[in-house]
């Protein structure tokens, strides 16, 4: 129990530090829907954005994951480590941001900015930085210094909130645009480098003949897991716009639906950057009890409580849209009927990251690259069907069978090669009693909406009381 106290101690500290700063970035929402940008320009925003977030895949090759596992090996020295690390991810990419920003006005032009190429340097330099600061920000968490990290991620996104505004409402330049979102972000992002200037300046380009490749080896499957990763996250708004038949949703453009899609598709934050604190915390947690002759119980706890937390989530987003519409424009609101489906699918996300330990733990990493390959087949292939089909109602249904399908297969192989007892058969139970509720709570009429309000607020204090009665034996054990 401890331990476990311990993994949700550090988790809310990395909460703070990563999902809170998001959550806080979610606000730049209304600040960019509310009378800034149209539906259009959102929707470039967004595609711009997902194609950065697959190209950060590549700049970080894995590397972070590979350093907590070398790190921790017996005997190993974690700064000679760290410098091996950090030599590979500036060997990858600083050539590749040469290259981008060398080319960002044929770039520019292949996606129909060709009027603004400084758009794609300012993202190059962007990626370089986050690339950078990688491996400084994954020591941190090694050595179990959450306040440090939630320090600096808290200063960049209050830095961040305070340009956009500047940007936006005090000094805007229609002649910039949505280019202002993109130089927030780089001038933020910088504030990085000075807060590593330490680390950094100690930073020694190092080279093992045994070590380096061996962490290549381990790092390479990772990062094109991550791949294929971005393919199931960020596929759906690449290709929104190509698939979906003009005038599906009448006056509304493609563009205009990207943007619907960009905007409601946020809400998944409440459930993914609540996974993404988690993750931060028990990815270092997982390896040091990796030894542990009852890990796998402890394993199966930590899943339990992390899938009863992300049903709660789940639930208390979907049943307050009432309220939480208002964080975006009205002309985008049409859109979030998807939110519940997406919020599932990164919840079962969330779970297939829990469940993947088994492969790091293994040292079969490629086994996860074969997982996520498949899901990134899964979200190609009903992204094609279900968007002339359904529209973006058809993308959040193809997030929910790609990352339920990889969940349920990843708990197969695992139970294969490194079986933990899920308590699958409850978790299955909170994920229907959430949906019940939500049901529930569509079917109460919202005369007055303080009224509604605390209805939504009763229907969660009853998913907290049937948690209680049925895990207060089980927490009892765990303890």
């Amino acid at each position: 129990m401890n331990k476990l106290k311990t993994l949700a101690g550090e988790t809310a500290l990395y909460g703070l530090g990563s999902m809170l700063p998001r959550m806080l970035n979610f606000l730049l929402v209304p600040l960019h829907t509310i009378n800034t940008f149209s539906r259009a320009e959102y929707g470039e925003i967004t595609k711009l954005l997902s194609i950065v977030a697959f190209v950060n895949v590549v700049y970080m090759f894995g590397m972070e994951t590979a350093f907590f596992r070398f790190a921790t090996r017996p005997g190993a020295d974690p700064k000679r480590v760290f410098n091996l690390a950090q030599t590979g991810v500036l060997l990858i990419s600083i050539p590749l941001s040469i290259v981008f920003y060398v080319f960002a006005p044929a770039i520019a032009s292949a996606l129909g900015i060709g009027a603004h190429p400084e758009f794609i340097q300012w993202l190059t330099v962007i990626m370089l930085i986050d690339a950078t600061v990688a491996i400084p920000f994954a020591q941190l968490r090694l050595q179990k210094r959450p306040i440090l990290f939630a320090s600096a991620k808290l200063v960049n996104v209050g830095v961040l909130m305070a340009l956009n505004y500047y940007f936006l409402k005090l000094n805007f330049d229609p002649n910039v645009g949505i280019g202002y979102v993109f130089l927030a972000n780089l001038l933020a992002n910088a504030l990085y480098i000075l807060f590593f200037i330490k680390t950094l300046a100690q930073f020694r380009p190092a080279f093992d003949k045994e070590l380096t490749p061996a962490m290549l080896k381990y790092a390479y499957p990772v990062m094109l897991t991550g791949v294929a990763g971005m393919t199931n996250e960020m596929f759906s708004r690449l290709t929104l716009d190509w698939w979906l038949p003009e005038n599906f949703y009448g006056t509304i453009s493609n563009e205009d639906a990207l943007g619907v899609f960009g905007a409601s598709y946020k809400y998944a934050v409440f459930m993914n950057l609540g996974i993404q604190a988690f993750r931060y915390a028990a990815e270092p947690f997982f390896f040091s009890h990796a030894t542990s002759k009852n890990s796998p119980e402890l394993f199966a706890k930590v899943n339990h409580f992390f899938t009863i937390a992300g049903c709660f989530v789940l639930l208390g987003v979907a049943i307050n849209l009432d309220l939480l519409q208002y964080l975006i424009g009205s002309e985008f609101r049409i859109g979030l009927t998807i939110v519940p489906i997406l919020l599932l699918a990164y919840l079962c996300l969330g779970i297939y990251y829990n469940m993947s330990i088994w492969f790091k733990l293994t040292d079969r990493t490629y086994m996860g690259t074969l997982i996520t390959v498949f899901g990134a087949v899964l979200t190609i292939a009903a992204n094609y069907f279900l968007i002339p089909l359904y529209g973006y109602t058809g993308s959040s249904y193809a997030a929910l069978i790609c990352y339920a399908s990889m969940m349920g297969v990843c708990y197969l192989l695992g139970q294969k090669y490194h079986p933990i007892p899920y308590k699958l058969g409850s978790e299955l139970i909170y994920a229907i009693l959430a949906f019940v509720l939500i049901w529930v709570s569509s079917m109460i009429p919202a005369v007055v909406q303080w009224m509604a309000t605390m209805a939504h607020l009763a229907l969660m204090a009853l998913f907290l009381l049937v948690v209680y009665l049925k895990e207060r034996s089980y927490w009892r054990a765990a303890a």
